[in-house]
C-alpha cells in the first residue's frame, strides 16, 4: 500500500498573546511536560529576568541557569547543567541567542525545551536549527525543533523596536529563498518540498503587503505566527533551504566580513531585496522596498553604514559561505567587475 501521509514535526503547543508568560507553569502541567515544574530555567539578559520574577513562585521545583552569550562554549555550559540532574524539560526565556543557545544544550541532552520569546527579531524561535558562535566564526547547527512555543505580547513591545522590526526581514526573505529554491530545482535538478514552499510562501506572504506596525498587535500576531510557520518550513524540508537563500548568504557574508553591522533579519531583508534586483523582478523588487520602508528597515548598504564597495566585498563572498547552495549569485557567477555595477545600480535606484 502506498504511504499517503507524512508525520510532521511541530511544537505541541503554541502561545501568541498578550500575558501569555502567566500561563506558563499551567502549560508545563496541563501538556504533560513537567507535572511538577522540575525544569531548567535557561536566561537570558534583561527582559528573560522579569519574565523568571513573574512565574518563579509558581516553579518552586524550577532551577535557574543565566546564558551567557550565543556561543557553542555556552550551550555546552547549559548542557553540562542539565546532567547534574533529571529535568524534564529546558525552558529558555530570552531572544534568539538565549534560544538558540537553549535548543542545542537540550537537542544534545535529550531534554525537551520550551521556548519563551522575548522578541520577534528572526524565525530561530522556531526552527531546527541553532546558530551559534565559536572559535572560527559563526555556525548552524541542526537540532530539535522546541516542543512549546510561547510569545507574550506585552513582552515583546518592550523589546527594541528595531529588534522586533528586524523579524519582518526575515520573514519576507522567504519569498526570495523560494526563488533561488526553484532555480535549483530547474537547473540542477535539486528536489523541491512543495509543503515546505507552502509554509515558507504563506509566512512571507502574511507579512509584505501589511499597513499596520510593530505597535499594532493584530501585527505582531502576524509576524510571530509567521516566524514559526518559517520554522515548521524547515522542519518539514529538513533543510533551512525554504527559508534561506542568496539573502541569507549576504546575510553570513557581512556577518563575516562586518560583525558588528545591523542584525540577522534586516540583513535578511536587504539581501533578499538585492537578490530580487538581480533577478530584474521588478514588480517583487517594488514591493519588497515598500515593505522595508514601512518598517524603517535598510534598503540600501548605506542604511547599515556600509560603503557600496562594503557591499561588493559581502557579495562576492557569499557564495562561499553557503558551498551546498545554488542561488541567484552562484547562477548568474559575476566577477568583481559585474557585481560592483549591480551594487551601484541597485543602489541607484534609491537616489
Amino acid at each position: 500500500m502506498p504511504l499517503l501521509a507524512r508525520m510532521l514535526a511541530s511544537p505541541l503547543f503554541v502561545d501568541i498573546s498578550a500575558g501569555a508568560v502567566n500561563d506558563l507553569p499551567t502549560m508545563l502541567v496541563d501538556r504533560r511536560i513537567s507535572a511538577d515544574g522540575t525544569v531548567l530555567v535557561a536566561l537570558g539578559p534583561g527582559q528573560g529576568e522579569q519574565i523568571w520574577e513573574t512565574v518563579r513562585a509558581d516553579l518552586p521545583n524550577a532551577t535557574v541557569f543565566t546564558v551567557s552569550g550565543g556561543t557553542l562554549a555556552a550551550a555546552g555550559e547549559l548542557q553540562a547543567a542539565l546532567a547534574e540532574r533529571s529535568y524534564d524539560a529546558v525552558v529558555a526565556v530570552g531572544g534568539g541567542r538565549t534560544l538558540d543557545v537553549a535548543k542545542y544544550a537540550a537537542t544534545r541532552a535529550a531534554v525537551p525545551m520550551v521556548a519563551v520569546a522575548t522578541n520577534l527579531a528572526h524565525d530561530g524561535l522556531c526552527s531546527p536549527v541553532s546558530s551559534l558562535e565559536h572559535p572560527g566564526g559563526k555556525g548552524s547547527f541542526g537540532v530539535a525543533m522546541p516542543l512549546a512555543v510561547v510569545v507574550d505580547l506585552d513582552y515583546v513591545k518592550r523589546a527594541p523596536a528595531q529588534m522586533v522590526r528586524s523579524g519582518v526581514g526575515d520573514a519576507i526573505s522567504n519569498l526570495s529563498a523560494i526563488e533561488d529554491w526553484l532555480l535549483a530545482g530547474r537547473v540542477r535538478g535539486e528536489p523541491v518540498d512543495g509543503l515546505a514552499i507552502t509554509f515558507a510562501r504563506t509566512a512571507g506572504e502574511a507579512v509584505l503587503h501589511r499597513t499596520d506596525s510593530i505597535h499594532d498587535d493584530d501585527f505582531l500576531i502576524a509576524l510571530a505566527e509567521a516566524l514559526v510557520l518559517s520554522g515548521m518550513a524547515m522542519s518539514v524540508a529538513g533543510t533551512s533551504r525554504p527559508c534561506s537563500g542568496a539573502c541569507h548568504e549576504i546575510v553570513h557574508a557581512i556577518g563575516m566580513l562586518y560583525p558588528e553591522v545591523s542584525n540577522h533579519g534586516e540583513l535578511a531583508g536587504l539581501g533578499a531585496l538585492f537578490a530580487y534586483h538581480l533577478r530584474g523582478d521588478d514588480a517583487r523588487f517594488d514591493e519588497f522596498a515598500a515593505c522595508l520602508a514601512r518598517h524603517g528597515l535598510a534598503r540600501t548598504p548605506g542604511d547599515i553604514g556600509l560603503s557600496q564597495a562594503d557591499f561588493v566585498a559581502a557579495v562576492i563572498a557569499a557564495p562561499a559561505t553557503r558551498p551546498d547552495r545554488y542561488t541567484i549569485l552562484e547562477h548568474l557567477d559575476l566577477d568583481e567587475a559585474a557585481v560592483t555595477d549591480r551594487v551601484a545600480s541597485f543602489s541607484a535606484r534609491f537616489s
